[in-house]
Protein backbone atom coordinates (compact mmCIF):
# COMPACT_ATOMS: atom_id res chain seq x y z
CA UNK A 1 0.00 0.00 0.00
CA UNK A 2 1.41 3.41 -1.29
CA UNK A 3 1.90 6.25 1.27
CA UNK A 4 -0.83 8.68 1.12
CA UNK A 5 -0.21 12.15 1.38
CA UNK A 6 -2.63 13.96 4.46
CA UNK A 7 -4.22 17.35 3.63
CA UNK A 8 -3.78 20.67 5.23
CA UNK A 9 -5.91 21.82 8.23
CA UNK A 10 -8.77 22.75 6.69
CA UNK A 11 -13.05 22.38 7.72
CA UNK A 12 -14.95 19.52 6.75
CA UNK A 13 -18.25 20.86 7.18
CA UNK A 14 -21.43 18.89 4.89
CA UNK A 15 -23.40 22.69 4.87
CA UNK A 16 -22.71 25.78 3.32
CA UNK A 17 -22.54 28.73 5.40
CA UNK A 18 -25.62 30.95 5.72
CA UNK A 19 -25.11 34.64 4.06
CA UNK A 20 -28.22 35.12 6.31
CA UNK A 21 -27.44 34.14 9.25
CA UNK A 22 -28.42 36.64 12.23
CA UNK A 23 -25.18 37.03 15.19
CA UNK A 24 -27.46 37.26 17.87
CA UNK A 25 -25.96 38.99 20.38
CA UNK A 26 -22.71 38.12 22.05
CA UNK A 27 -24.12 34.10 21.95
CA UNK A 28 -21.29 32.57 19.72
CA UNK A 29 -18.45 34.80 21.54
CA UNK A 30 -20.08 32.51 24.56
CA UNK A 31 -19.51 29.79 22.25
CA UNK A 32 -15.80 30.60 21.02
CA UNK A 33 -14.88 31.73 24.71
CA UNK A 34 -16.13 28.17 25.92
CA UNK A 35 -14.45 26.41 23.53
CA UNK A 36 -11.07 27.69 23.39
CA UNK A 37 -10.43 26.01 27.07
CA UNK A 38 -8.26 23.36 26.61
CA UNK A 39 -10.56 19.75 26.35
CA UNK A 40 -13.15 21.61 26.46
CA UNK A 41 -16.88 19.98 25.88
CA UNK A 42 -19.57 21.99 25.19
CA UNK A 43 -23.53 21.35 24.67
CA UNK A 44 -26.06 23.64 22.79
CA UNK A 45 -29.31 22.81 24.29
CA UNK A 46 -32.72 23.49 22.96
CA UNK A 47 -36.16 23.48 21.43
CA UNK A 48 -36.11 21.46 17.69
CA UNK A 49 -35.74 24.42 15.24
CA UNK A 50 -34.31 27.11 17.57
CA UNK A 51 -31.38 26.93 15.81
CA UNK A 52 -28.99 25.14 17.45
CA UNK A 53 -27.01 23.48 14.07
CA UNK A 54 -27.21 26.78 12.42
CA UNK A 55 -25.46 28.33 15.78
CA UNK A 56 -22.78 25.45 15.10
CA UNK A 57 -22.22 25.54 11.59
CA UNK A 58 -21.56 29.30 12.13
CA UNK A 59 -19.49 28.85 14.56
CA UNK A 60 -17.54 25.84 13.05
CA UNK A 61 -16.71 28.53 9.58
CA UNK A 62 -15.46 31.26 12.02
CA UNK A 63 -13.30 29.14 13.74
CA UNK A 64 -11.54 28.35 10.02
CA UNK A 65 -11.55 32.18 9.74
CA UNK A 66 -9.97 33.13 13.30
CA UNK A 67 -7.62 30.37 12.80
CA UNK A 68 -7.17 28.72 9.75
CA UNK A 69 -4.74 26.13 10.91
CA UNK A 70 -7.72 24.46 13.26
CA UNK A 71 -9.18 21.36 11.57
CA UNK A 72 -13.34 21.48 11.80
CA UNK A 73 -14.58 18.39 11.75
CA UNK A 74 -18.75 17.28 11.87
CA UNK A 75 -19.96 14.21 13.20
CA UNK A 76 -24.00 13.50 12.30
CA UNK A 77 -24.68 11.47 15.85
CA UNK A 78 -28.32 11.16 15.53
CA UNK A 79 -27.67 7.28 15.83
CA UNK A 80 -25.17 4.66 15.78
CA UNK A 81 -24.87 4.42 11.62
CA UNK A 82 -24.52 7.75 10.53
CA UNK A 83 -21.74 8.29 13.40
CA UNK A 84 -19.91 5.85 12.48
CA UNK A 85 -20.75 7.01 8.24
CA UNK A 86 -19.35 10.51 9.21
CA UNK A 87 -16.22 8.68 11.15
CA UNK A 88 -15.42 6.67 7.83
CA UNK A 89 -15.62 9.95 5.84
CA UNK A 90 -13.57 12.24 8.22
CA UNK A 91 -10.97 9.41 8.19
CA UNK A 92 -10.51 8.73 4.25
CA UNK A 93 -10.66 12.60 3.92
CA UNK A 94 -7.21 12.39 6.61
CA UNK A 95 -6.11 9.65 5.08
CA UNK A 96 -5.53 7.34 8.27
CA UNK A 97 -3.41 4.69 7.52
CA UNK A 98 -4.88 1.46 8.27
CA UNK A 99 -8.46 2.31 7.77
CA UNK A 100 -9.46 0.34 5.02
CA UNK A 101 -8.44 -3.14 6.45
CA UNK A 102 -11.56 -5.28 7.08
CA UNK A 103 -11.34 -5.04 11.08
CA UNK A 104 -9.73 -1.91 11.82
CA UNK A 105 -11.99 -0.64 14.38
CA UNK A 106 -12.51 3.34 12.52
CA UNK A 107 -13.63 4.93 15.65
CA UNK A 108 -9.56 4.18 17.53
CA UNK A 109 -8.16 5.03 14.68
CA UNK A 110 -9.53 8.30 14.21
CA UNK A 111 -9.39 8.80 18.03
CA UNK A 112 -5.41 7.95 18.00
CA UNK A 113 -5.43 10.96 15.28
CA UNK A 114 -7.24 13.34 17.45
CA UNK A 115 -4.87 12.51 20.42
CA UNK A 116 -2.21 12.94 18.53
CA UNK A 117 -0.95 16.76 19.71
CA UNK A 118 0.92 17.13 16.18
CA UNK A 119 -2.00 16.64 14.15
CA UNK A 120 -2.80 20.19 15.69
CA UNK A 121 -5.58 22.15 17.12
CA UNK A 122 -9.11 20.94 15.98
CA UNK A 123 -12.88 21.33 17.29
CA UNK A 124 -15.30 18.76 16.65
CA UNK A 125 -18.81 18.63 16.77
CA UNK A 126 -21.33 16.21 17.26
CA UNK A 127 -25.11 17.24 15.98
CA UNK A 128 -28.16 16.11 16.66
CA UNK A 129 -26.94 13.92 20.17
CA UNK A 130 -30.42 13.85 20.68
CA UNK A 131 -30.68 10.02 21.79
CA UNK A 132 -27.03 9.73 23.15
CA UNK A 133 -27.74 5.88 24.54
CA UNK A 134 -25.63 4.30 21.45
CA UNK A 135 -22.31 6.09 22.68
CA UNK A 136 -22.64 5.07 26.24
CA UNK A 137 -23.52 1.69 26.23
CA UNK A 138 -21.58 -1.36 25.45
CA UNK A 139 -22.21 -1.59 21.36
CA UNK A 140 -21.83 -5.79 21.96
CA UNK A 141 -24.91 -5.41 24.42
CA UNK A 142 -27.67 -4.23 22.68
CA UNK A 143 -29.27 -5.80 19.64
CA UNK A 144 -29.18 -2.93 16.78
CA UNK A 145 -26.53 -1.35 18.36
CA UNK A 146 -23.51 -2.07 17.20
CA UNK A 147 -21.43 -0.47 14.56
CA UNK A 148 -20.34 -2.34 12.06
CA UNK A 149 -16.87 -1.04 12.64
CA UNK A 150 -16.28 -2.61 15.80
CA UNK A 151 -14.70 -6.04 17.05
CA UNK A 152 -16.82 -7.45 19.59
CA UNK A 153 -14.09 -8.70 21.45
CA UNK A 154 -12.69 -5.56 22.60
CA UNK A 155 -15.22 -3.32 21.58
CA UNK A 156 -15.83 0.01 24.04
CA UNK A 157 -18.85 2.47 24.43
CA UNK A 158 -18.03 4.63 21.44
CA UNK A 159 -17.93 8.04 23.40
CA UNK A 160 -14.62 6.74 25.00
CA UNK A 161 -12.63 6.76 21.86
CA UNK A 162 -13.37 10.78 21.86
CA UNK A 163 -10.39 11.79 23.50
CA UNK A 164 -9.47 14.20 26.33
CA UNK A 165 -6.72 16.15 25.18
CA UNK A 166 -5.50 19.93 25.39
CA UNK A 167 -5.12 20.54 21.44
CA UNK A 168 -9.41 19.47 20.67
CA UNK A 169 -12.63 20.82 21.85
CA UNK A 170 -15.90 18.94 21.03
CA UNK A 171 -19.07 20.86 20.58
CA UNK A 172 -22.71 18.94 20.90
CA UNK A 173 -26.10 20.35 19.66
CA UNK A 174 -28.82 18.03 21.24
CA UNK A 175 -33.00 18.91 21.94
CA UNK A 176 -33.08 17.14 25.82
CA UNK A 177 -30.87 18.43 28.57
CA UNK A 178 -30.83 15.03 30.30
CA UNK A 179 -28.64 13.92 27.01
CA UNK A 180 -26.72 16.57 27.08
CA UNK A 181 -25.79 16.33 31.14
CA UNK A 182 -24.91 12.34 30.15
CA UNK A 183 -22.20 14.45 28.26
CA UNK A 184 -20.67 17.35 29.40
CA UNK A 185 -21.11 19.08 33.01
CA UNK A 186 -23.96 20.95 33.77
CA UNK A 187 -21.75 24.08 33.73
CA UNK A 188 -20.41 23.73 29.96
CA UNK A 189 -24.71 23.60 29.10
CA UNK A 190 -25.53 26.67 26.74
CA UNK A 191 -29.14 27.12 26.74
CA UNK A 192 -30.20 27.84 22.90
CA UNK A 193 -33.30 30.16 23.30
CA UNK A 194 -35.75 31.64 20.81
CA UNK A 195 -34.52 34.55 19.29
CA UNK A 196 -34.91 38.25 20.53
CA UNK A 197 -37.36 40.66 18.32
CA UNK A 198 -34.85 42.76 16.78
CA UNK A 199 -32.75 39.31 15.56
CA UNK A 200 -36.07 37.33 14.26
CA UNK A 201 -37.13 40.59 12.65
CA UNK A 202 -34.18 41.47 11.17
CA UNK A 203 -33.65 37.21 9.62
CA UNK A 204 -37.67 37.93 8.44
CA UNK A 205 -36.33 40.44 6.23
CA UNK A 206 -33.62 39.14 5.22
CA UNK A 207 -35.10 35.70 4.34
CA UNK A 208 -38.27 37.77 2.31
CA UNK A 209 -35.43 38.00 -0.57
CA UNK A 210 -36.98 41.59 -1.19
CA UNK A 211 -37.86 44.81 0.23
CA UNK A 212 -40.26 44.24 3.22
CA UNK A 213 -41.12 47.11 5.91
CA UNK A 214 -39.93 46.45 9.27
CA UNK A 215 -43.38 46.32 10.72
CA UNK A 216 -44.67 43.76 8.76
CA UNK A 217 -41.61 41.24 9.35
CA UNK A 218 -41.64 42.22 12.81
CA UNK A 219 -45.41 41.03 13.01
CA UNK A 220 -44.02 37.87 11.29
CA UNK A 221 -41.36 37.41 13.89
CA UNK A 222 -43.93 37.56 17.02
CA UNK A 223 -46.63 35.69 15.38
CA UNK A 224 -44.34 32.89 14.91
CA UNK A 225 -42.40 33.25 18.59
CA UNK A 226 -39.00 34.03 17.43
CA UNK A 227 -38.40 30.82 16.54
CA UNK A 228 -35.57 30.73 13.65
CA UNK A 229 -36.92 27.31 11.84
CA UNK A 230 -40.62 28.91 11.76
CA UNK A 231 -39.64 31.90 10.16
CA UNK A 232 -37.48 30.77 7.44
CA UNK A 233 -40.45 28.42 6.64
CA UNK A 234 -42.77 30.86 6.74
CA UNK A 235 -40.84 33.04 4.27
CA UNK A 236 -40.28 30.29 2.17
CA UNK A 237 -43.76 30.01 1.66
CA UNK A 238 -44.31 33.41 1.21
CA UNK A 239 -41.19 34.00 -0.98
CA UNK A 240 -42.68 31.24 -3.49
CA UNK A 241 -46.20 32.75 -4.15
CA UNK A 242 -45.47 36.27 -3.97
CA UNK A 243 -46.34 38.30 -5.08
CA UNK A 244 -50.09 37.21 -5.06
CA UNK A 245 -48.88 35.92 -1.05
CA UNK A 246 -47.66 38.84 1.58
CA UNK A 247 -46.71 38.78 5.03
CA UNK A 248 -50.35 40.31 5.75
CA UNK A 249 -52.04 37.37 3.80
CA UNK A 250 -50.17 34.94 5.41
CA UNK A 251 -50.37 36.79 8.62
CA UNK A 252 -54.52 36.72 8.11
CA UNK A 253 -54.22 32.89 7.14
CA UNK A 254 -51.99 32.19 10.44
CA UNK A 255 -54.63 33.35 12.71
CA UNK A 256 -57.71 31.51 11.26
CA UNK A 257 -57.75 28.55 13.42
CA UNK A 258 -55.18 25.97 14.91
CA UNK A 259 -55.85 23.70 11.96
CA UNK A 260 -54.93 26.41 9.27
CA UNK A 261 -52.19 27.50 11.77
CA UNK A 262 -50.38 23.61 11.70
CA UNK A 263 -50.81 23.36 8.01
CA UNK A 264 -48.61 26.31 7.64
CA UNK A 265 -46.16 25.37 9.97
CA UNK A 266 -46.24 21.65 8.65
CA UNK A 267 -44.81 23.22 5.37
CA UNK A 268 -40.91 22.36 5.05
CA UNK A 269 -39.29 24.72 2.42
CA UNK A 270 -36.77 27.34 3.28
CA UNK A 271 -34.53 25.51 4.99
CA UNK A 272 -31.48 24.08 3.04
CA UNK A 273 -28.51 24.03 5.98
CA UNK A 274 -30.22 21.01 7.49
CA UNK A 275 -29.32 17.55 8.05
CA UNK A 276 -31.12 14.90 5.25
CA UNK A 277 -32.57 13.12 7.92
CA UNK A 278 -34.06 16.42 9.76
CA UNK A 279 -37.57 17.77 9.09
CA UNK A 280 -37.74 21.33 8.16
CA UNK A 281 -41.03 21.66 9.62
CA UNK A 282 -41.15 22.55 12.97
CA UNK A 283 -44.40 20.61 14.00
CA UNK A 284 -43.08 17.65 12.13
CA UNK A 285 -39.61 18.20 14.25
CA UNK A 286 -41.94 18.84 17.49
CA UNK A 287 -43.78 15.65 16.86
CA UNK A 288 -40.53 13.27 16.61
CA UNK A 289 -39.77 14.87 20.08
CA UNK A 290 -43.62 14.04 21.19
CA UNK A 291 -43.60 10.58 20.22
CA UNK A 292 -39.90 10.21 21.74
CA UNK A 293 -41.29 11.19 25.27
CA UNK A 294 -44.55 9.11 24.12
CA UNK A 295 -42.76 6.18 24.31
CA UNK A 296 -40.58 6.51 27.21
CA UNK A 297 -42.48 8.36 29.11
CA UNK A 298 -45.56 8.50 28.78
CA UNK A 299 -47.35 10.31 31.83
CA UNK A 300 -45.07 13.43 30.84
CA UNK A 301 -46.75 13.39 27.33
CA UNK A 302 -50.24 13.41 29.02
CA UNK A 303 -49.11 16.25 31.28
CA UNK A 304 -48.13 18.48 27.84
CA UNK A 305 -50.94 17.63 26.32
CA UNK A 306 -53.21 18.64 29.42
CA UNK A 307 -51.02 21.69 29.74
CA UNK A 308 -51.44 22.88 25.94
CA UNK A 309 -55.10 23.85 26.79
CA UNK A 310 -54.17 26.39 29.48
CA UNK A 311 -53.40 29.75 28.76
CA UNK A 312 -49.42 29.49 28.12
CA UNK A 313 -48.28 31.26 30.65
CA UNK A 314 -49.11 31.13 34.88
CA UNK A 315 -50.05 27.37 34.43
CA UNK A 316 -50.64 26.31 37.82
CA UNK A 317 -49.40 23.50 39.41
CA UNK A 318 -51.86 23.06 41.74
CA UNK A 319 -54.41 21.93 38.76
CA UNK A 320 -51.47 20.00 36.91
CA UNK A 321 -50.85 17.91 39.59
CA UNK A 322 -54.27 17.19 41.40
CA UNK A 323 -55.18 16.01 37.33
CA UNK A 324 -51.84 14.39 36.82
CA UNK A 325 -52.14 11.88 40.08
CA UNK A 326 -55.93 11.25 38.68
CA UNK A 327 -54.61 9.96 35.73
CA UNK A 328 -52.43 7.75 37.31
CA UNK A 329 -55.15 6.19 39.72
CA UNK A 330 -58.28 6.46 37.57
CA UNK A 331 -58.69 5.54 33.75
CA UNK A 332 -61.07 7.66 31.85
CA UNK A 333 -64.01 4.50 30.98
CA UNK A 334 -65.32 7.14 28.67
CA UNK A 335 -63.04 7.39 26.30
CA UNK A 336 -63.08 4.60 23.90
CA UNK A 337 -60.16 2.30 23.47
CA UNK A 338 -59.32 -0.47 21.13
CA UNK A 339 -57.15 -2.44 23.00
CA UNK A 340 -55.31 -1.95 26.65
CA UNK A 341 -52.15 0.19 25.68
CA UNK A 342 -53.89 3.26 26.86
CA UNK A 343 -54.45 1.82 30.28
CA UNK A 344 -50.59 0.65 30.59
CA UNK A 345 -49.28 4.17 29.22
CA UNK A 346 -51.44 5.62 32.43
CA UNK A 347 -49.90 3.12 34.69
CA UNK A 348 -46.72 2.74 33.16
CA UNK A 349 -44.84 5.01 35.52
CA UNK A 350 -46.52 5.06 38.99
CA UNK A 351 -44.17 3.64 40.62
CA UNK A 352 -41.86 6.86 40.31
CA UNK A 353 -41.36 8.67 44.03
CA UNK A 354 -42.87 11.54 42.35
CA UNK A 355 -43.94 11.00 39.34
CA UNK A 356 -45.49 14.60 38.36
CA UNK A 357 -41.75 16.12 39.37
CA UNK A 358 -40.02 13.63 37.06
CA UNK A 359 -42.70 14.29 34.33
CA UNK A 360 -42.10 17.99 34.59
CA UNK A 361 -38.19 17.26 34.52
CA UNK A 362 -38.48 15.38 31.46
CA UNK A 363 -40.49 18.35 29.81
CA UNK A 364 -38.75 20.80 30.88
CA UNK A 365 -35.39 19.30 28.90
CA UNK A 366 -36.78 19.17 26.05
CA UNK A 367 -37.33 22.92 26.43
CA UNK A 368 -41.58 21.88 26.13
CA UNK A 369 -41.68 24.53 29.21
CA UNK A 370 -39.99 26.82 31.55
CA UNK A 371 -40.75 26.82 35.26
CA UNK A 372 -41.63 30.56 36.59
CA UNK A 373 -39.87 32.13 39.10
CA UNK A 374 -43.12 31.60 41.78
CA UNK A 375 -41.74 28.01 41.22
CA UNK A 376 -45.35 26.73 41.18
CA UNK A 377 -46.31 27.65 37.70
CA UNK A 378 -45.15 26.93 34.15
CA UNK A 379 -45.59 28.61 31.10
CA UNK A 380 -44.92 27.30 27.41
CA UNK A 381 -44.78 28.82 23.88
CA UNK A 382 -47.66 29.02 21.95
CA UNK A 383 -46.71 27.46 18.96
CA UNK A 384 -45.71 24.22 21.38
CA UNK A 385 -49.17 24.31 22.68
CA UNK A 386 -50.77 24.61 19.20
CA UNK A 387 -48.35 21.38 17.62
CA UNK A 388 -49.28 19.53 21.07
CA UNK A 389 -52.90 20.12 20.39
CA UNK A 390 -52.96 19.23 16.87
CA UNK A 391 -50.93 15.57 17.42
CA UNK A 392 -53.09 14.83 19.66
CA UNK A 393 -56.06 16.04 17.90
CA UNK A 394 -54.57 13.58 14.58
CA UNK A 395 -54.15 10.58 17.12
CA UNK A 396 -57.65 10.87 18.44
CA UNK A 397 -58.55 11.06 14.74
CA UNK A 398 -56.82 7.73 13.60
CA UNK A 399 -58.16 6.32 17.29
CA UNK A 400 -62.26 7.50 16.84
CA UNK A 401 -61.70 6.24 12.57
CA UNK A 402 -60.59 3.15 14.05
CA UNK A 403 -63.74 2.69 16.31
CA UNK A 404 -66.03 3.82 14.01
CA UNK A 405 -64.88 0.76 11.42
CA UNK A 406 -64.92 -1.57 14.27
CA UNK A 407 -68.45 -0.54 15.56
CA UNK A 408 -70.19 -0.36 12.19
CA UNK A 409 -68.99 -3.99 11.70
CA UNK A 410 -70.03 -5.63 14.85
CA UNK A 411 -73.15 -3.13 15.72
CA UNK A 412 -74.42 -1.66 12.67
CA UNK A 413 -73.98 1.78 11.07
CA UNK A 414 -76.72 3.23 13.18
CA UNK A 415 -76.41 1.88 16.64
CA UNK A 416 -75.86 4.22 19.47
CA UNK A 417 -71.87 3.46 20.18
CA UNK A 418 -71.02 4.10 16.82
CA UNK A 419 -73.22 7.56 15.90
CA UNK A 420 -71.59 8.83 19.67
CA UNK A 421 -68.01 7.64 17.62
CA UNK A 422 -69.00 9.64 14.86
CA UNK A 423 -70.22 12.47 16.66
CA UNK A 424 -66.43 12.49 18.43
CA UNK A 425 -64.75 11.93 15.03
CA UNK A 426 -66.63 15.62 13.98
CA UNK A 427 -66.16 17.06 17.08
CA UNK A 428 -62.40 16.40 16.88
CA UNK A 429 -62.75 17.88 13.41
CA UNK A 430 -64.16 21.45 14.50
CA UNK A 431 -61.85 21.66 17.51
CA UNK A 432 -59.28 21.74 14.46
CA UNK A 433 -61.13 24.22 12.34
CA UNK A 434 -62.09 21.34 9.99
CA UNK A 435 -65.41 22.57 9.44
CA UNK A 436 -66.40 20.83 6.15
CA UNK A 437 -65.55 17.49 7.66
CA UNK A 438 -67.26 17.93 10.64
CA UNK A 439 -70.98 19.47 9.19
CA UNK A 440 -70.86 16.11 6.72
CA UNK A 441 -70.23 13.99 9.43
CA UNK A 442 -72.80 16.03 12.03
CA UNK A 443 -75.70 16.07 9.52
CA UNK A 444 -75.66 12.15 9.12
CA UNK A 445 -75.27 11.58 12.73
CA UNK A 446 -78.46 14.03 13.51
CA UNK A 447 -80.46 12.78 10.71
CA UNK A 448 -79.96 9.21 11.69
CA UNK A 449 -80.16 9.84 14.82
CA UNK A 450 -83.94 11.92 13.92
CA UNK A 451 -84.74 8.42 12.34
CA UNK A 452 -83.87 6.03 15.35
CA UNK A 453 -84.39 8.16 18.39
CA UNK A 454 -86.98 11.30 17.23
CA UNK A 455 -86.56 15.03 16.55
CA UNK A 456 -86.73 15.51 20.41
CA UNK A 457 -84.62 13.23 21.83
CA UNK A 458 -81.40 14.89 23.84
CA UNK A 459 -78.96 12.98 21.88
CA UNK A 460 -80.93 14.38 18.31
CA UNK A 461 -80.81 17.86 19.80
CA UNK A 462 -77.21 17.61 20.98
CA UNK A 463 -76.63 17.02 17.34
CA UNK A 464 -78.37 19.41 16.46
CA UNK A 465 -76.68 21.70 18.46
CA UNK A 466 -72.86 20.68 17.32
CA UNK A 467 -74.40 21.45 13.75
CA UNK A 468 -75.30 24.81 14.12
CA UNK A 469 -72.12 25.41 15.86
CA UNK A 470 -70.16 23.95 13.17
CA UNK A 471 -72.53 26.10 10.40
CA UNK A 472 -71.19 29.23 12.14
CA UNK A 473 -67.54 28.48 11.62
CA UNK A 474 -68.49 27.77 8.04
CA UNK A 475 -69.82 31.61 8.32
CA UNK A 476 -72.69 30.17 7.74
CA UNK A 477 -74.46 32.26 10.48
CA UNK A 478 -78.43 32.47 9.22
CA UNK A 479 -78.62 28.68 9.24
CA UNK A 480 -76.87 28.36 12.02
CA UNK A 481 -79.10 30.54 13.87
CA UNK A 482 -82.23 29.22 12.45
CA UNK A 483 -80.95 25.35 13.29
CA UNK A 484 -80.08 26.68 16.83
CA UNK A 485 -83.33 28.30 17.28
CA UNK A 486 -85.41 25.35 16.32
CA UNK A 487 -82.86 23.17 18.77
CA UNK A 488 -84.19 25.56 21.70
CA UNK A 489 -87.49 25.56 20.83
CA UNK A 490 -87.99 21.84 21.00
CA UNK A 491 -85.67 21.60 24.15
CA UNK A 492 -87.52 23.95 25.80
CA UNK A 493 -90.52 22.14 25.27
CA UNK A 494 -89.18 19.24 26.48
CA UNK A 495 -86.93 20.15 29.24
CA UNK A 496 -87.85 23.66 30.44
CA UNK A 497 -86.08 26.90 29.90
CA UNK A 498 -83.81 26.19 32.91
CA UNK A 499 -82.03 23.23 31.50
CA UNK A 500 -78.31 23.65 31.50
CA UNK A 501 -77.91 23.04 27.52
CA UNK A 502 -81.03 25.20 27.42
CA UNK A 503 -79.06 28.35 29.40
CA UNK A 504 -75.61 27.36 27.36
CA UNK A 505 -77.58 27.61 23.49
CA UNK A 506 -79.62 30.83 24.51
CA UNK A 507 -76.46 32.71 25.19
CA UNK A 508 -74.63 31.13 22.34
CA UNK A 509 -77.74 31.95 20.04
CA UNK A 510 -78.13 35.57 21.87
CA UNK A 511 -74.23 36.27 21.13
CA UNK A 512 -74.37 35.23 17.40
CA UNK A 513 -77.47 37.28 16.91
CA UNK A 514 -75.82 40.22 18.55
CA UNK A 515 -72.98 39.88 15.82
CA UNK A 516 -75.35 39.33 13.09
CA UNK A 517 -77.12 42.85 14.12
CA UNK A 518 -73.96 44.37 14.81
CA UNK A 519 -72.88 43.44 11.20
CA UNK A 520 -75.65 44.44 9.71
CA UNK A 521 -76.50 41.09 7.78
CA UNK A 522 -79.82 40.44 7.06
CA UNK A 523 -81.04 36.48 8.13
CA UNK A 524 -82.04 35.45 4.64
CA UNK A 525 -78.10 36.71 3.06
CA UNK A 526 -76.30 33.16 3.42
CA UNK A 527 -78.98 31.00 2.40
Amino acid sequence: ERPETPPNPSAIIPFGRDLDFVQRGKFLDQIHQACTEPDSRIALVGLGGVGKSQIAIEYAYQVRERSPETWVFWVHASNAARYEQSFREIADYLKIPGRQKPKSNIFQLLGSWLRNEAKGKWILVLDNVDEPSFLLEDPTAAQNGQASGLDSRNAQPLLSYLPHCPNGSILITTRSRDAALKLVESRDIIAVEPMDQADASALARKKLEKDEDKEGATALAVALECMPLAIVQATAYISQRAPRCTVQDYLEKFQNSDHKKASLLKYEGGQIRRDYEAKNSIIITWQISFDHIRQFRPSAADLLSLMSFFDRQGIPESLLRSRSEERRVVHDHDSPSTDDTDIEDIESNSSDGDGFENDVVTLRDYSFISINKDKTSFEMHSLVQIATRICRWEAAEKLFIKVIKRNKQKLGADHPDTLTSMANLASTYQKQGRWKEAEKLEVEVMETRKQKLGADHPSTLTSMNNLALTLHGLGQHAKAISLMKRCLQIGTQNFGDQHPNMSSSTRILARWEAEASLNDIGLGMDE
